[in-house]
């Protein structure tokens, strides 16, 4: 059953001797209540690994004593701007304990307080009752985050991860094949996110086997099978010096270690946050972040709403140049090509109502410069695209292309949808995005644009026959000032459109009288 609170109760009435934060911050500080949240805490678990990311969340002056007013900020990521969320120290309890997120330090209270304006942010804590992880990472980091299929992964696993690791990314996983945090026979839960924390080579006394080392943010429930921190024992095998450098400690405290064969066969999903420079900002550690280019946008109708690939007015989509001119550092790539990722995200979707069905297209240019014209389009092929238009707050591209000049188009699944988005690219050192302006010249669309309305109007020249049929006789057009020339315009179509042999009738009983002239009678 779900329970909301008992009762509030300040930090200092449930702790005297409260503390914000104890020895530091960690993926141990976050151990899951109540509510259905752990998506939202595998998100925090991965945080904590990198200091500087948490401390752009979590501001690490405050404190229960020095200014100790009530009161604690805390900043997320909203569509490339970073807003600050204030919250008092006022938490739900029962029987005098919290009842939603806690740290295993009992003195300690950043992560509470942390979970409490994520929740006033997204409009109460039963907003984080059940969510995606991925939007929460992208939320405290303003990362790009993309969804995988695990069995579709490269047979060499670990090998695919630790690119991602190396660039500083937050991985977590899950196994959706299940009742809901019910556990499988060897302790993995379903429904239930776990972040990914590290790939490592371990040597034992017969060979070198690669691991994976995930946590659980309920800090206990740990993996039963081979290589489990309890009762594994694979690690005998490996002597201590190995094993301290590993961390690996044989207590259930929610992190443990896995092979990557057993991984594959024990979660379905993965997500990866990837994170750029403006995001890590200066590490100390080893990781080399994507540097990342962010542009806003907007579909008008009928001015940059082109609708799907393939549509007559497609060419109408905002366009925006990809110019890749840095090879990977990859040994391992014999073609010598550039990674990327392409984002699309839609902007205050929850707050509006309205989900977009959206999707992104690359295509090869012939320069940075270039401007793909309706044209262009009809005789070119995307060279990469998303699957399909979902219907999802932001949409990815990650993929390979030789150095060169491309377009990237983004695109809603129906034309003339209003909505404002921002394009985010991430790619190596030395490339960039930039955004494509439309030449004063451009080919225009074979097919002429029209309002809904302008279906049921004469033509130009129909309207201006009617016109001077039965208006020349009171006053030359010329004459006529523009409002009234156009009273007349609007006049002249409605009696045109009236059934035959009323429209005369009508004429005469409502012909307006001009200024300076007498009514003809």
């Amino acid at each position: 059953m779900f329970v909301l609170n008992d009762n509030t109760c300040t930090l200092k009435d449930i702790c005297p001797s409260a503390q914000f934060i104890v020895d530091g911050a960690s993926q141990m500080d976050v151990c899951q209540g109540v509510l259905n949240d752990c998506w939202f805490l595998s998100a925090v678990a991965s945080l904590s690994l990198y200091r500087p990311l948490l401390e752009r969340v979590v501001p690490m002056e405050q404190s229960f004593q020095t200014g100790y007013d009530g009161s604690f900020f805390f900043k997320f990521w909203q569509y490339g701007e970073w807003e600050t969320v204030k919250v008092d120290d006022l938490l739900p309890t029962q029987k005098g304990k919290l009842i939603y997120l806690s740290s295993s330090q009992k003195e300690e209270f950043w992560s509470a307080l942390l979970e409490k304006a994520y929740a006033k942010l997204k409009g109460g804590y039963l907003a984080l009752n059940m969510g995606l992880p991925h939007e929460a990472m992208v939320d405290m980091t303003g990362g790009v985050t993309e969804v995988l299929t695990v069995s579709l992964l490269p047979v060499d696993l670990a090998g695919f991860l630790r690119p991602f690791l190396a660039k500083g990314a937050l991985i977590n996983c899950a196994n959706c094949q299940g009742p809901l945090e019910q556990q499988t026979e060897l302790g993995i839960l379903f429904m239930h996110a776990y972040a990914v924390t590290g790939v490592e080579n371990v040597k034992t006394q017969y060979k070198t086997v690669e691991l994976i080392r995930v946590h659980n943010p309920w800090g206990k429930t740990e993996w039963r099978g081979r290589w489990s921190d309890m009762n594994g024992p694979e690690w005998s095998n490996v002597d201590e010096v190995e094993q301290q450098r590993l961390g690996r400690v044989q207590r259930e405290d929610g992190e443990f270690w896995m092979l990557a064969s057993d991984f594959r066969q024990n979660f379905d999903v993965m997500e990866v946050c990837h994170l750029s420079e403006l995001t890590l900002g200066v590490l100390d550690g080893p990781q080399r972040p994507w540097q990342c280019t962010l542009h806003r946008g907007s579909w008008a109708p009928n001015i940059s709403v082109g609708g799907p690939a393939g549509g007559g007015s497609f060419w109408q989509n905002p366009q925006f140049h990809l110019t890749l001119l840095e090879e990977d550092d990859d040994p391992s790539d014999p073609d010598l090509t550039c990674s990327f990722l392409v984002a699309l995200m839609q902007k205050h979707e929850r707050r509006r109502g309205v989900h977009l069905a959206i999707g992104l297209d690359i295509y090869k240019a012939n320069s940075e410069r270039a401007y793909l014209s309706p044209t262009d389009l009809s005789l070119l092929r995307p060279l990469i695209s998303t699957n399909g238009y979902p219907q999802r707050r932001e949409v990815v591209i990650r993929g390979r292309l030789a150095p060169g000049n491309y377009v990237i188009i983004p695109s809603t699944a129906m034309a003339n949808q209003q909505g404002e988005f921002i394009l985010r690219v991430l790619t190596e050192k030395g490339n960039n995005a930039s955004p494509a302006q439309k030449p004063s010249t451009a080919e225009k669309s074979p097919t002429k644009l029209s309002l809904p309305h302008d279906l049921a109007l004469p033509s130009p020249e129909a309207t201006s026959q009617l016109f001077k049929k039965h208006c020349n006789k009171v006053r030359t057009a010329s004459s006529l000032t523009t409002v009234e020339f156009y009273f007349n315009m609007f006049y002249l179509h409605s009696i045109s459109l009236l059934p035959t042999g009323r429209g005369m009738s009508a004429f005469g009983a409502f012909q307006p009288t001009y200024r300076g002239h007498k009514k003809r009678r």
